[in-house]
């Protein structure tokens, strides 16, 4: 779609009617993740189940309002050598994905082989957050299970590699900590993060891999140093739970998400918040009793850095300009959960409390040079580097993103 444009249904996967379950019960898609590569999708489609399925998918260009069934594996009549969709079945409810930044590096791979007692990591992998507190750490192109890590007293909300490709994962729990885990060691934990007073719903950790920004069910949002693991700030702003965050690609921009109806934006260098977007009903309520009927559900950054998708509890997906206060397109839907775009943009995926996935058209842009030069000087430049630069002070207001 162009900058503008209103989001157009790609196409929607639905699960099958499980025989042995209430169908009705843990059926949300509370999760669901692109591959780094964009080669893969892993969607968390209730019951215990995770798809994994190979992008683009056939049926990506299916015409609005014409549902894009599920494939099987048994349903590629050639089996040509391509990748074949999987089932991961967890054994628990899935509240949490993430897909590891991708193959390791020749060493890490030769390392492996000559320690075939420890599994092997150097692939592709899937991380899977469940009910009962256990992280599963799958292979993608086998769908083998690798790894079982233990710890967590109660549901694994949330799940985050770092970008780097070290294969340190980060998880958020109700029970009100974040642990990390090194996978290059057999998954041993090293760190418990302590200090939220309530369930994390969310983690979210820079693209420069230097901080972790964690959101509970509280007003406040914690920023963590992926360094030291000690705590940076609270960002204080909210004015009810904070339940989604996300970095921007440069790691310059902090946005939170908040059942107050707010998506804050912050420099998380200084802890300044810079704006914020509101979500308004289009429609005012017929009576009194959907006081929360904006609750913001999801909040995530496009992978050029220059819009923003929403989901939130008034059935509207929408999407925002960095620039802009207002959105500047909406999409219709039900029960949405979830959000995410495409690495490379065009698409995002939605997830709902029917168990369904949604794809849209995003806005598909070429980035300024201006932006693209901040962009690059702001993955390896802070705040205050940045204002410490012997520049003009409107490109530094630029590149601090305090001026678009």
């Amino acid at each position: 779609m162009e900058a503008g444009e209103e989001p157009l249904l790609l196409a929607e996967l639905k699960p099958g009617r499980p025989h042995q379950f209430d169908w009705k019960s843990s059926c949300e898609t509370w999760s669901v993740a692109f591959s780094p590569d964009g080669s893969w999708f892993a969607w968390s489609q209730g019951h215990c189940i995770v798809k994994l399925i190979p992008w683009p998918l056939e049926e990506q260009f299916t015409p609005k309002g014409l549902e894009a069934k599920s494939r099987s594996s048994k349903n590629d009549p050639k089996g040509r050598g391509s990748p074949k969709e999987k089932t991961l079945d967890c054994g628990q409810i899935v509240w949490g994905l993430a897909f590891s930044p991708g193959p390791s590096p020749p060493s890490r791979r030769l390392w492996a082989r000559h320690h075939p007692q420890v599994p092997d990591v150097s692939c592709l992998i899937l991380a899977t957050g469940l009910n009962d507190g256990q992280i599963k750490i799958w292979e993608v192109q086998t769908g083998f299970l690798l790894l079982n890590l233990s710890g967590h007293q109660d549901v694994v909300r949330d799940l985050s590699f770092t970008p780097s490709g070290s294969l340190i994962l980060v998880s958020a729990s109700r029970d009100k900590t974040l642990r990390i885990w090194d996978l290059n060691k057999h998954g041993k934990q090293i760190q418990v993060l302590s200090g939220h007073l309530q369930w994390v719903y969310c983690c979210s950790i820079s693209p420069d891999c230097s901080m972790l920004c964690s959101a509970a069910g509280e007003k406040s949002v914690f920023l963590w140093s992926m360094r030291s693991y000690t705590l940076i700030r609270k960002l204080e702003g909210h004015q009810s739970s904070v339940v989604s965050c996300d970095f921007s690609p440069d790691s310059a921009l902090l946005v939170t998400a908040s059942y107050d109806t707010n998506v804050i934006m912050w420099d998380p260098y200084t802890g300044e918040r810079l704006r914020s977007l509101r979500h308004t009903q289009l429609e005012p309520p017929m009576d009194d009793s959907d006081v929360h009927i904006s609750s913001l559900r999801s909040v995530c950054f496009s992978p050029e850095g220059l819009y923003l998708a929403t989901v939130a509890d008034d059935r509207l997906l929408r999407i925002w300009a960095l620039e802009l206060k207002t959105p500047i397109a909406f999409a219709p839907m039900t029960n949405g959960l979830c959000c995410t775009f495409f690495p490379h943009g065009g698409v995002i995926a939605t997830g709902t409390r029917d168990g369904h996935v949604q794809f849209w058209t995003a806005p598909r842009v070429l980035s300024s040079l201006k932006h693209l030069c901040r962009k690059a000087l702001r993955s390896f430049l802070t705040t205050y580097q940045v204002l410490a630069l012997p520049i003009p002070k409107k490109m530094k207001e630029f590149l601090t993103y305090r001026t678009f």
